[in-house]
């Protein structure tokens, strides 16, 4: 055992791409640890951040000095040792992801021979440092801080990339903090990313909206067609699977007397992975009691513009053109809409030979075994869809596309549901919420005779939801927001961009 302030020194393995480089850090490392200094201490001395200094320090004019004596950290990214006269770089994130960077002076005069021979041997870029002296405004007039003494914050092992160079884009996803370290716009995601979902909250909260938990981990799988991911909990000998949905929990919360509900967390989808999909991702839902999509499309209105204006833009520039937000929020039946696109009426009563027959013309891809609803919202999708720039509420979808969605109060071959398209994507989806219990019966067995045949996105028939449904939900409205598809709305970035840290495939596979 040793004590807080002793260092045991020790032989450990090499990493497996342990380059010249890193094994030239690591002696400096042994070095530090030999004069009995620390390469990891467990703190400093900081006064006062990177940007404070700048901020208390900013009218300082050229060759001005202070007298006062500050301890500084930061990571250097920039270093110039020449002669008597030592000049880095120090870094920070600032409050926005933007870096704040400060100059730090080292001179044979202020730290003396050892101490600045020390330096020059025993510091690279990436290390942390930390620095104690005087702030002052060089002759060139950049605010710094004139060093009487440094240590050692935190060694770094690895070369940091040159700020300036361009990291590919499997390297960013990848090892997202050598991406953090080199980029603001990294960086800048991220606060973006938290200011676009406080606001979501933000606006549910006003409208008297509670926040609940809802499970991961699922007996049944349910709230959306898609294909769960499963696991086994070994105290009950049980498969289970990973969310689709919060639905189901979230309508048994109104049921109960929780008339404005919402959950914002990760769902887990065992599905593909492209630019715009992620096995996990972040959804909004929200149920209210008395509402129906009508009340829903407001709320997803008023939820969007109120992003819009935390992010500063309510007209995005696209390579498809400009969206504008403030303009009309149209909006767009699916069988008129497919029919106006292709030239010729589509009605619930085409059949599904008619529709092949369409897809075959217009090269779009189906599965022999879709029926005619399918058909129709994936024509719907591939030809339809990417013309939607501005915001379009497509509305009025056959049954089978949500089964949790009421009948049509005027059509019972419709169901009460839309899709929010912007910039020809899906960004969300709202609900009539289908509260019979007799009828939620007869759709839920229909999606687990076809999860028995086979089809690994059907619903199976989840007993306990039937049961509080058959307790009497009141009339609602429900919404389902996909958050990254938002955040990738305002940023125009792709899904791995707005997700800190992207499931990826392994490395070597």
């Amino acid at each position: 055992m040793t004590s807080a302030n002793t260092t045991t020194t020790h032989t450990a393995p090499e990493p497996a791409d342990a380059s010249e480089q890193m094994r030239i850090r690591m002696e400096k490392r042994s070095k530090l640890l030999e004069r009995g200094a620390e390469a990891y201490p467990v703190g400093v001395e900081r006064t006062h951040s990177l940007a404070e200094i700048r901020e208390k320090y900013a009218h300082l004019q050229a060759d001005e000095t202070t007298g006062d004596t500050v301890g500084i950290t930061g990571r250097v990214v920039f270093v110039r040792n020449t002669g008597k006269l030592c000049f880095a770089t120090l870094q920070e994130g600032g409050v926005d992801g933007k870096a704040v960077r400060l100059q730090a002076m080292l001179s044979l005069a202020n730290v003396g021979e050892e101490t600045l021979a020390d330096w020059k041997a025993l510091v690279d870029l990436g290390d942390h440092v930390f620095i104690k002296g005087e702030v002052i405004s060089s002759r060139r007039g950049e605010l710094s801080v004139m060093a009487e003494s440094w240590s050692m914050a935190s060694k770094a092992l690895r070369p940091l990339p040159v700020l300036h160079a361009e990291l590919n884009e499997e390297t960013r996803v990848r090892q997202r903090y050598v991406d953090l370290m080199v980029r603001d716009e990294a960086r800048e995601m991220v606060y973006t990313r938290a200011a676009i979902t406080r606001s979501v909250r933000d606006t549910l909260d006003r409208r008297g909206y509670v926040e609940v938990e809802t499970p991961i981990l699922q007996l049944v799988h349910g709230g959306a067609t898609a294909r769960p991911f499963e696991t086994h909990m070994n105290a009950f000998d049980q498969k289970m699977t990973l969310r689709i949905a919060t639905e189901l929990f979230l309508k048994r919360a109104v049921v109960g007397g929780i008339d404005r509900v919402y959950d914002m967390g990760r769902v887990f989808r065992n599905e593909g992975v492209d630019s715009t999909h992620s096995p996990e991702f972040t959804t909004l839902e929200c149920y209210e009691a008395w509402a129906d999509q009508f009340v829903m499309a407001e709320r997803m209105k008023e939820i969007i513009l109120n992003v819009a204006d935390v992010v500063g833009t309510r007209t995005i520039q696209t390579d498809a053109g400009e969206i504008d937000l403030d303009g009309e929020w149209a909006w767009v039946a699916v069988y008129p809409g497919l029919s106006e696109a292709i030239g010729e009426e589509i009605t619930p009563d085409t059949t599904v030979a008619e529709l092949q027959a369409i897809a075959a013309k217009h090269e779009v891809k189906v599965d022999p075994k879709w029926d005619a609803e399918k058909l129709v919202v994936e024509l719907f999708g591939e030809i339809v869809e990417p013309t939607l720039l501005n915001p379009t509420f497509v509305y009025n979808y056959p049954p089978s596309a949500q089964p949790l969605a009421r009948p049509h109060r005027e059509d019972g071959r419709l169901i009460e549901a839309w899709d929010l398209i912007i910039g020809g994507m899906e960004r969300g989806t709202a609900f009539s919420e289908l509260i019979d219990p007799v009828i939620q019966r007869e759709r839920l067995t229909e999606q687990s005779r076809r999860s028995a045949a086979g089809d690994v996105e059907a619903m199976q028939l989840d007993e306990d939801f039937l049961r509080a449904l058959e307790y009497g939900a009141p009339p609602m409205g429900g919404i389902g927001l996909g958050i990254d598809r938002l955040v990738m709305l305002f940023t125009g970035s792709g899904i791995r961009e707005t997700i800190l840290f992207p499931l990826l495939k392994p490395e070597g596979h």
